[in-house]
Order: structure tokens, then C-alpha cells, then sequence
């Protein structure tokens, strides 16, 4: 393990955790790699609320923040009343917990963009001032229309590229379906805005697509959930603005780098959530990839590196690939290499050694695959497969049993009947409502950390 620091930015750690030791012959390697953030400061230790501190009184903090609340303003928004009014007072609650200098601003989302506050394609500093206004201006808000979330998000990054800021960051609320632009139109706007900010995505009630919302937040490195009713919105809306403003450094990479003829077969955040990031590399030089992370304050995420290796002699040892956190320079010169970690693999003739699975990639296998078997069996009941749906959703039950996944394990009771725990043994329920399913199906790929 390996640490680096700067001023202004948090401190990195990065703990590889493996079985380095291969049976002859053997060539695939697994790491887990925790990566951890200190010192950076996080929305518990800072005044928020309209505080009366300035940011240049908050210790680690500078107001290098931009955020835009995209609230879905579609006709349907209007059944029943309350959502509406559950959606204004959300997106308050979310505008009081900016501190002081972040720029912001609010769109209204329909089949169209509209700026709320403060218009004019600008963004407004965050104060006791602007914020009242901020709130009367949503008072204002009424529902009509349809939707197109790339819009939203097109007019979210013109505002957020305006701030000379290195924190960009989204809060995205929708009711309903995009049905007013094709899913190539949603997907090319995400192309777009990948990188250039963050996102956080709330589906509220239960008509909207649970892969719209994550394909948006996944796109852009943020979290998605479901919000059922409407009154549960204000407690979310100010958690997401809280962890928005705890984040203190943007655009970090996990870059991987690995020797001739070594080949990686994924690489994957597996905590909190599963998100599979293979796909995302971009070259970074000779043998040499990076992979996002988005933005980081005080915390701790995990991904799973798996590569496979040429074969060797018993008794040789190699670097089977190089995990680096870096971060970009803004004058594009070389990135700053925040913290590193190394991948090993020994090949062995001891077998008590080399068939030992070290119990961090256990654990993580086992939470990617109830992702997995969650959403096939998820698929396999809206179809009608009976057999199908009972085997993955059995699978579900035991292996979030055996992991400690409590939550995941109460969202499987409300949709099986548990028979027998440890065999997978369960009968689906003849009644499931549509928001415990909804609910099952978004947080099926959040993950519990590994007791170590």
C-alpha cells in the first residue's frame, strides 16, 4: 500500500486484498481493492443549512462546487397533488443544504428544459439571499407536459460548464417514463455528459423504468433509488445534497496497468454497489488503463480486479497488474498519482495454499451474483416463468443469507415466501405490489462491506 497527498486534496489509501498463490498451470488472479478517502471532509463536520459560517471559515472546504436540481414538472406529476408538493418541498430542503459559494440552480423538466432559477443560462452563489429566492421561485412550479430526460441534461451540463468549478454535480427527480425522445436520443446525451458531471437519480412512485433511472446515474458515476411515496422525497433530496457537498475531488481514475501478456478480464466496483466498469477504459499509455471513479469525499469503495496471467515455473512470482488512483492536471500535464496498490501472483505446488479463496473475492462474488440472479429473476416472473423466477429468486434469498445482506434479504421477503433459508428453498408470494418489487429491482445491486 501507498500514500500520496497535496494540499486541498483528500488523502488516498489503496489495500489490496488476494490470494496471490496459483496451482500449477493456474493463470486467473482476483484482487479486491479497497480504496479509501481521508481528510477531505465531509458534509457531517461542516455548517450547512444557510450556516453562518463562510466557506473560507470551514476548515478543508472552498466553495469549488456546482450543483443543478433537474425536477421532473411532467402532467403526470399531478397524480396525486401531493407529488407535486412533495416534489417543491424536496427540492428546498435539497437548496438549504448548500453551504455557502457553491453556484446552483433548478430546471423544470418536461418534454422541454426551462431554467427556474436563476434563468438566463446562469448559475446563482449559493447565500441566505439567493436561496430565499431559489424557494419562492419553486413555489411557482406547476406540472404539464411530458418527458425527456436528456433535455433536463443537456441544459444541467450548459449551466454547470459555465462555473469555473471542479466539483459538477446533478440531482434528478422523475415520475414517468421517458416517452418524448427515443432511448438513442437519451443514450447520446448520456455519451455526452459523461465526465463532464456527476448525477444522482430518484424515481418516485412507481411508473417510471427502473433501467432509465440507472442507465442516467450509472452513465454519469451516480446513484439512482426509489423514492414510493412521494412524502419520503425531503429526507432523500437533503441525504443526496449532503453527500454532494461532502465531495472534494472530481475525476479520479483507478488506473490499471499490467505487464505483457497479462489480459484483464473486468474490473468492477463491487461496494457499495456493482457497477461493472470494464467497458469504461480509456487508454492511459503502454499496457495502461483508466477506469472512472467520479467524485470523492471521506470514504471507502471496493472493486474487484480479475486478470489472467501466462503461465509459469513452480516457485516463480510475478506483478500480475499495478492498481493506481490518479487524478488529472488541469494544464494536461502529467496526472498526480494519488495512492497505488500491487496484484501479485506465486505459483505454487503447495495446494492447501494455492485452493484457498480469500474471503474478500468470496464475498464479493457471491454479492455480484445476487445482483445477477435478483434482476433474472426479477425478469423470469414479469415473464410468467414460474420455475424460473422461484430458482433465481431461491438463489437470492441464500446467498444474501449467507453474505449478511440484511436489507436485500427483507426487500426478497416482500416478493418470496422463504421455505428454507440455507437450500434457496422459497414459493413467489400470489400478491407483490408493484413498489416492492420496484424497490427490489433498484437496490438489487447494493452490496454490504466484507467483515474483515
Amino acid at each position: 500500500m501507498a500514500n500520496f497527498s497535496k494540499s486541498n486534496v483528500p488523502q488516498f489509501s489503496v489495500d489490496v486484498y488476494q490470494n496471490e498463490y496459483l496451482p500449477e498451470g493456474g493463470r486467473e488472479v482476483n484482487g479486491i481493492v479497497t480504496v479509501t478517502s481521508t481528510g477531505g471532509g465531509t458534509s457531517g463536520g461542516a455548517p450547512l443549512l444557510g450556516a453562518s459560517a463562510s466557506p473560507s471559515q470551514i476548515p478543508g472546504r472552498t466553495p469549488d462546487a456546482a450543483v443543478v436540481v433537474m425536477v421532473d414538472c411532467s402532467g403526470s406529476m399531478d397524480y396525486p397533488p401531493t407529488k407535486m408538493r412533495n416534489a417543491r418541498d424536496a427540492t428546498a430542503a435539497a437548496i438549504d443544504t448548500l453551504r455557502d459559494g457553491v453556484a446552483f440552480a433548478v430546471v423544470a423538466g418536461t418534454h422541454v428544459a426551462t431554467e427556474v432559477y436563476p434563468g438566463n443560462g446562469r448559475l446563482a452563489t449559493a447565500d441566505r439571499s439567493t436561496r430565499a429566492q431559489a424557494k419562492e421561485a419553486l413555489r411557482r412550479l406547476g406540472a404539464g407536459g411530458g418527458t425527456a430526460i436528456g433535455t433536463w441534461l443537456r441544459l444541467a451540463d450548459r449551466l454547470l460548464s459555465s462555473a469555473d468549478v471542479s466539483i459538477r454535480h446533478g440531482i434528478l427527480l422523475t415520475d414517468g417514463r421517458n416517452e418524448h425522445e427515443t432511448p438513442d436520443a437519451l443514450r447520446a446525451t448520456l455519451e455526452a455528459c459523461a465526465g463532464r458531471f456527476t448525477c444522482d437519480a430518484r424515481g418516485v412512485g412507481t411508473d417510471w423504468e427502473v433501467e432509465e433511472v440507472r442507465g442516467v446515474a450509472t452513465a454519469l458515476l451516480g446513484s439512482y433509488d426509489i423514492v414510493a411515496e412521494p412524502d419520503g422525497l425531503a429526507a432523500d433530496f437533503t441525504a443526496m445534497m449532503e453527500d454532494a457537498m461532502g465531495k472534494e475531488v472530481a475525476d479520479v481514475a483507478l488506473r490499471l496497468w499490467t505487464p505483457v501478456g497479462v489480459e484483464i478480464k473486468f474490473v468492477k466496483q463491487v461496494a457499495p454497489t456493482v457497477e461493472d466498469l470494464t467497458g469504461r477504459r480509456t487508454e492511459a499509455g503502454p499496457r495502461a488503463g483508466d477506469y472512472p471513479t467520479g467524485s470523492w469525499g471521506d470514504e471507502s469503495r471496493d472493486y474487484h480486479v480479475c486478470v489472467q496471467v501466462p503461465t509459469a515455473a513452480l516457485g516463480q512470482e510475478m506483478l500480475a497488474a499495478r492498481v493506481s488512483l490518479v487524478l488529472p492536471d488541469p494544464a494536461g500535464g502529467a496526472p498526480q498519482v494519488l495512492s497505488q496498490g500491487l496484484v501479485r501472483a506465486v505459483w505454487t505446488d503447495d495446494m492447501v495454499a494455492s485452493t484457498r479463496i480469500n474471503p474478500q473475492v468470496a464475498h464479493y462474488t457471491g454479492q455480484a451474483e445476487l445482483a445477477q440472479v435478483i434482476q433474472q429473476g426479477l425478469d423470469a416472473r414479469k415473464t410468467g416463468d414460474v420455475d424460473g423466477a422461484t430458482a433465481k429468486l431461491g438463489r437470492a434469498v441464500q446467498l444474501a443469507a449467507a453474505s449478511g445482506n440484511e436489507e436485500t434479504a427483507k426487500l426478497l421477503a416482500k416478493v418470496v415466501d422463504v421455505v428454507d433459508v440455507a437450500t434457496g428453498t422459497v414459493r413467489l408470494k400470489a400478491k407483490v405490489t408493484e413498489a416492492d418489487e420496484m424497490t427490489l429491482e433498484t437496490r438489487s445491486t447494493k452490496t454490504v462491506r466484507v467483515k474483515k
